[in-house]
């Protein structure tokens, strides 16, 4: 095997540039890099650019807590002098992972999962896992509304007879759509041989790879993707933390975050200003190393004032700072109390957190107290730039948004009630999909495109997006084609 003696110099001596001394490298991760420089330059130059490969955790153990990236409290012995890499990661813990298989006299797995991370992360890995993001896979596949709603999404139509069926979509299709956000289930199915630059090689088959959805369910039991946010392979807190990064699933127009950011006074601010932001200091200063909020500062980020206050402590639980839950469901509503929701039921036994009318499961969401500590969690925020009388009229102007976004989509769903009641469509009585027919698709529209972008502009202050661009105007004009539609069936039907 030949590597330039260039290469090696780079490998091992970059991190003495940052420390002063070449931080010391495991015996394993050395045998890994001097394959992988030349099979995979890609990855060990990011892996170089990296925190971990220039800093051990014993070193790490040692700054201020509030400055810290790890949570643990004690490193194993084995992992604690050298810096994190390959073998760090990707031979770690291998009897529980299925995917784990014989590598040049390693047992080495391709996944590496949150519970890998939890060994210098506990505390970020254990507030992941009561996360809505966690669960993202199961809410969605084992929700059998929102499966439906899959299929008739992803599912290919054939036209025949002068109507339309859908053939059943297949699991391709659904890794390359909604589970590239929501996760898929990776399963090992078995090995392959391979002819390689260094022989033939045995690897393991992989189904539902590659994905770093927030919801995947990975082969030693876990469920999530550390991935998802702090890129392979340099795992960025920088990156992490601004708002291209949360774009990839959050653009919408079912989840238009991102949108809407761009056309806020933040997201303005973030544009013209970001370049001069510090996107990597522990703890996070606003005023000092940013000016404007980017969704990682709102949502996870341990933001400090410029006297060292703590004004939001760390998590990864996205929702921590969240009272209501405004996207994704037919109408916005209190979190839930579980990060499962599949175990939600309402009075008509669907799975969903309110009434087709409306009214809220309760039981399976969080009170009003609950409610009101998250809300001033947030303000905390929002009060590091602001006075109290913008943060109060913000918040109230957004919960009338909720009030009046609820109200648009009851009108529309008592539009659909009568259409089923009438006979001018086929619901839930008929036992026939909710999803697959015009004044259906058109209603759907209502609450997951419409409501949801009117909602989240007023959280974002991102008011023009919410107006016309997929806002207000649609939810009136939408109401109205859907009146115009049942009213045609209806005469036709005469």
């Amino acid at each position: 095997m030949r590597i330039s003696v260039l290469v090696l110099l780079m490998i091992f001596f970059l991190p003495v540039a940052v420390y002063g001394a070449r931080a010391p490298v495991s015996e394993d991760t050395e045998a890994c890099i001097e394959c992988h420089s030349s099979v995979h330059p890609g990855i060990v130059a990011d892996w170089k650019k990296r925190r971990m490969a220039r800093i051990t955790p014993s070193e790490a153990l040692k700054k201020k807590e509030v400055s810290r990236r790890i949570s643990v409290e004690k490193v194993p012995n084995e992992l604690a002098g050298n810096v994190v890499g390959c073998a760090e990661c990707h031979t770690l813990n291998p009897e529980r992972h299925r995917d784990t298989f014989d590598h040049e006299g390693y047992k080495v797995h391709v996944v590496v999962t949150p519970k890998d991370c939890a060994t210098c992360h506990p505390v970020e890995a254990s507030q992941y896992s009561k996360n809505l993001m966690s669960h993202a896979y199961g809410n969605l596949n084992k929700n059998p509304v929102y499966h439906n709603l899959m299929e008739t999404t992803n599912g290919v139509q054939i036209f025949e007879d002068i109507k339309t069926t859908y053939k059943k979509h297949d699991a391709t299709t659904s890794a390359d759509s909604c589970n590239y956000c929501h996760g898929t289930k990776v399963e090992v199915q078995g090995v392959e041989a391979r002819d390689t630059d260094f022989g033939e090689l045995e690897f393991p088959v992989l189904t539902g790879w590659p994905n770093q959805g927030v919801g995947r369910i990975n082969p030693d039991g876990s469920m999530g993707s550390c991935s998802s946010c702090h890129t392979r392979h340099q795992f960025s807190i920088k990156m992490a933390r601004k708002p291209y990064t949360c774009s990839e699933c959050h653009k919408g127009p079912d989840v238009p975050a991102y949108k809407v950011y761009q056309v806020s006074k933040h997201g303005n601010i973030f544009s013209s200003l970001g370049k001069e932001w510090k996107f990597d200091a522990v703890p996070w200063i606003v005023g000092k190393d940013f000016s404007a909020p980017t969704c990682a500062s709102c949502h996870v980020s341990l933001v400090v004032s410029g006297e060292g206050e703590v004004i939001a402590e760390r998590t990864h639980r996205m929702n921590d700072r969240l009272s209501w839950r405004i996207f994704g469901l037919i109408y916005a509503h209190p979190h839930p109390k579980s990060p499962d929701t599949t175990i939600i039921k309402n009075k008509t036994g669907l799975p969903l957190p309110t009434e087709l009318t409306g009214e809220p499961v309760a039981k399976y969401l969080i009170d009003a107290e609950e409610q009101e500590r998250r809300q001033k969690t947030m303000q905390n925020i929002c009060l590091s730039c602001h006075s109290h009388g913008w943060v109060e009229v913000q918040f109230a102007r957004f919960e009338n948004v909720i009030n009046t976004t609820n109200e648009m989509t009851l009108t529309a769903t008592k539009i659909l009630l009568s259409a089923w009641e009438k006979g001018a469509a086929r619901g839930l009585s008929q036992n026939d999909s909710i999803f697959n027919e015009t004044i259906e698709k058109k209603w759907v529209e209502q609450w997951l495109f419409f409501a949801n972008s009117t909602r989240y502009a007023s959280a974002m202050a991102g008011a023009d997006y919410g107006v016309f661009a997929n806002g207000r105007w649609y939810m009136s004009k939408n109401i109205q084609e859907m009146t115009d539609w049942l009213e045609f069936k209806l005469k036709g039907k005469n």
